[in-house]
């Protein structure tokens, strides 16, 4: 657990007992990281997500007995600006309220600019940008008429520079952290922080998949693939992982980080210190 106040020692309080966080796409990776990390901290849940429903629902129920917090569960579809309003309207009616929005959930394609198809560009636009625009319009109003509430856009490191072949993500990512911006400004004296996590690589299930398949194909070892394709990018040969991401999310959303606002924090292993 994080430090509680001790009178007038200066130590901010970082639990969150008491709020509510919507985590899209927190049925795994990094999203399910950072709900656990909320949770800990005794903030209510609404998890979001693809996946077997019998799996999600155990998962629900584990987050829930684990840290003693409300979790609840909606499998809404963000590529529609009525299921991202529709997502954040129950997440008020069944847990009372939303105090932290973190928009996750996002999708990836890679190719080259000329072939890429118009409808995976659609897909991924819809996702990762205009998904994340819908759940702001739609919890801005609450939490400025408490006056309080953090809201979080996991953007990437592909938010800051870009990759080839990545077009979509890249166009994407680089408007969350402009909608971010947007938001801090228009909030900045609402009680209502916004503030976007840029992450490097992460060691999520799906990539550690690719890594032992790499490995597979290349007759290396994991260790060796972790390795090579970090140092593609990062100076710093250390994955990122949703516990590190959830830290982080957990300190912007304290007392301590009541000032910080419009701001990309990166996670990536100095990536874009380059």
């Amino acid at each position: 657990m994080m430090l509680l106040p001790q009178g007038k020692t200066g130590v901010f309080e970082m639990a969150l007992k008491g709020k509510v966080a919507l985590v899209t796409g927190s049925t795994s990776g990094i999203g399910l990281g950072i709900a656990r990390a909320l949770a800990a901290e005794g903030a209510d849940v609404m998890l979001n997500g693809f996946g077997d429903a019998g799996e999600i629902e155990a998962l629900r129920v584990g987050l829930a007995q684990e840290f003693s917090v409300k979790v609840g569960y909606d499998g809404a579809d963000l590529s529609k600006a009525e299921g991202v309003a529709g997502l954040v309207a129950k997440t008020q009616a069944t847990l009372g309220g939303l105090d932290v929005l973190v928009n996750n959930a996002g999708i990836q394609f890679t190719a080259p600019v000329e072939d890429f198809p118009d409808a995976k560009w659609d897909a991924i636009i819809a996702l990762n940008l205009s998904a994340v625009f819908h759940g702001m319009k739609a919890a801005i109003p609450g939490m400025k008429a408490k006056g309080w509430g953090r809201i979080i856009n996991i953007a990437s490191a592909h938010g800051l520079v870009a990759s080839a072949n990545k077009v979509a993500y890249v166009a994407a990512k680089h408007g969350v952290l402009g909608a971010t911006k947007v938001a801090a400004i228009e909030l900045a004296n609402s009680g209502v922080t916004v503030n976007a996590i840029c992450p490097g690589w992460v060691l999520t299930p799906l990539v550690q998949k690719q890594l032992e398949d790499r490995a597979a194909a290349n007759g290396t070892d994991v260790e060796a693939e972790k390795k090579k394709l970090l140092a593609e990018k990062q100076p710093m040969l250390k994955f990122t992982t949703p516990e590190h991401l959830g830290a982080l999310t957990v300190f912007l959303c304290s007392e301590g980080a009541e000032t910080m606002t419009g701001v990309a924090h990166s996670m990536d292993g100095g990536w874009v210190a380059q």
